[in-house]
């Protein structure tokens, strides 16, 4: 008998029981908990286990506080937008809003249905709108003047019909409006539609590895609807990632009034340097270094030619020389005119 044998009796048998060296088996609930799989809904259920390692490296929305406001305003947009697209009482709601690897979205969509790409032009970059088949046979229903209170034929394994496309199509370009008018207010951006897809294979726009944020929206019309979802990938609001930090929408302006009414104040009584040029005169560098005391430049200008008043390099306005009392004086003539694109362009320089 080996010494690990006896060591195992002996605690048997001072503890009445089985060996607590003995191997414990964990059964499948205990497994799935430790892998973080449950049979419950996935975007109710808490992460846990190994998949909540997995998923630690996508972004949770909550750290882009302003999206929240963007897309409550979308909501309320798209009811406005689709009752007057439809003519009919649209309710729109905002079941939630997640983060989501692009690989994982594209191989969790029910087929069939319809995928609009459309481009942020000012973000330069892509989202994602996806159109399930209930809302498409819906929105056909209602826009074609199908009766009330019946369901829409819905006739599967067949390919969408051009009519179809086309009305999903308008429905979608309202809905691309409404969220660009949702962000006006953060910053402009035009979302134009790019193509319609029923595949999801050809709607990649960006690495299955990457992540994205996800807007399930639930759209009822009475006793017909659907849903929609809106992805955006990170890469597409990294430009205005700071903008979405933001706890409220008047950060964005970081406006002061007491700041504004004293700088309005001290603005008035700064002194600024202002020249009187009477003509110019363009001479090689040899003639300048040979001027001597008593030499005289002939200008291209008489008393009646006009003065450029200068700020600095730029053009301010223009008058005429006179003399008042004893100084010599210039009476503007026009009205202070500045082009902001030269303040631009003299600030780069």
């Amino acid at each position: 008998m080996s010494a690990a044998d006896t060591l195992d009796e002996a605690l048997a048998e001072a503890g009445g029981g089985a060996s607590p060296l003995a191997e414990r088996v964990l059964n499948q609930e205990e497994i799935d908990s430790l892998l973080g799989f449950d049979l419950g809904d996935d975007d109710s259920a808490d992460k846990r286990g190994i998949r909540a390692i997995i998923n630690s490296a996508l972004v949770s929305y909550e750290r882009l506080p302003m999206l929240e406001i963007v897309f409550d305003r979308l909501v309320r947009l798209m009811t406005t937008s689709l009752r007057n697209f439809t003519s009919d009482n649209v309710e729109v709601s905002l079941d939630n809003i997640s983060s989501i690897r692009f690989g994982d979205y594209l191989n969790s969509i029910p087929l069939p249905a319809i995928l609009a790409v459309f481009r942020a032009e000012e973000l330069d970059n892509y989202g994602l709108l996806t159109v399930d088949s209930n809302l498409i046979y819906s929105i056909v229903d209602v826009l074609l003047g199908g009766r009330r209170g019946t369901a829409a034929l819905r006739i599967e394994g067949r390919p969408y019909t051009t009519i179809e496309r086309v009305l999903v199509q308008r429905m979608v370009e309202v809905i691309l409006a409404d969220a660009q008018a949702a962000f006006e207010p953060l910053t402009p951006v035009s979302f134009n539609l790019d193509r319609l897809e029923t595949n999801p294979r050809f709607a990649a726009i960006a690495r299955p590895a990457n992540a994205a944020i996800l807007v399930k929206l639930r759209i009822d019309m009475e006793d017909r609807g659907g849903r929609v979802e809106l992805l955006l990938p990170y890469a597409t609001l990294e430009p205005i990632r700071k903008m979405l930090l933001q706890q409220f929408m008047g950060e964005k302006f970081g406006r002061d009034n007491i700041w504004e009414g004293h700088l309005a104040t001290e603005l008035w009584t700064t002194h600024t340097e202002v020249r009187a040029v009477l003509d110019e005169l363009s001479a090689p560098l040899s003639s300048v270094l040979d001027l001597k005391v008593g030499d005289t430049l002939m200008l291209n200008a008489s008393p009646d030619s006009a003065v450029s008043l200068r700020c600095g390099a730029i053009p301010v306005t223009t008058g005429r020389m006179g003399r008042r009392g004893q100084n010599i004086a210039v009476r503007v003539d026009q009205r202070v005119k500045v082009d902001p694109a030269s303040l631009i362009k003299k600030g780069k320089s």
